[in-house]
């Protein structure tokens, strides 16, 4: 397990700062587009409104959704309608989650995290493996989320561990707390499944 660096107290726009340093730093490392795979939920979408003001080549970066509610683009639980909305006009290449879609290497991979453990859609009950040896998963939450009760897409533990960075932006002292708990190896939650075989730089926003 990498030991991730934890920074208390991020503003939004501290965490824009961080992520338009990091991309900046990997566009100019190399001639081609990169890749970074973002969370759904209401967290990430202040930050990336910042960070779409940062004078990034939008255009060499693809945005994959770490993971999406089986509905239409235009429906308001749907995670890659909101990201397309935010950072197309900005030139970023925004790419939808299929069963047939072949995950790329991620510059950056950004997770959330939910109180029961889960990251991307990758719920307990979906009982995640660090050696799927799948990349994209059709999953079914249960119990489903009463917010958004439907079937699921998500990124696998390796796919999402196909990055050179990993970072976690997380709200809430409970949360915190269940975090710090899957670093001491105190549950096997799938957060701590993940955190297990992480090999990256592992940097959570609390």
């Amino acid at each position: 397990m990498t030991s991730p660096h934890i920074v208390p107290a991020a503003t939004d726009g501290q965490i824009a700062d961080w992520l338009f340093e990091h991309l900046s730093a990997t566009l100019a490392a190399t001639d081609g587009t990169i890749a970074i795979t973002v969370p759904g939920g209401s967290t990430p979408f202040p930050i990336l409104a910042e960070l779409a003001q940062r004078s990034l080549d939008w255009s060499r970066i693809a945005v994959w959704p770490g993971d999406d509610r089986i509905v239409p683009e235009d429906h308001p639980a749907s995670n890659v309608g909101r990201i397309r909305a935010l950072l197309e006009p900005a030139g970023a290449q925004v790419i939808a989650l299929t069963e047939e879609a072949k995950p790329p290497h991620f510059a950056v991979a950004w997770l959330g995290m939910g109180g029961d453990g889960h990251i991307a859609s990758l719920f307990p009950n979906t009982d995640p493996q660090a050696d799927d040896p799948l990349t994209l998963r059709r999953l079914t939450p249960d119990p489903l989320p009463p917010e958004a009760p439907f079937d699921r897409l998500s990124l696998t533990i390796p796919a999402l561990l196909d990055s050179d960075q990993v970072i976690f932006v997380i709200r809430g002292a409970d949360k915190v707390a269940l975090f710090q708990a899957a670093l001491r190896g105190e549950h096997d939650l799938p957060v701590a499944r993940l955190l297990k075989v992480a090999h990256q730089p592992v940097t959570c926003f609390a």
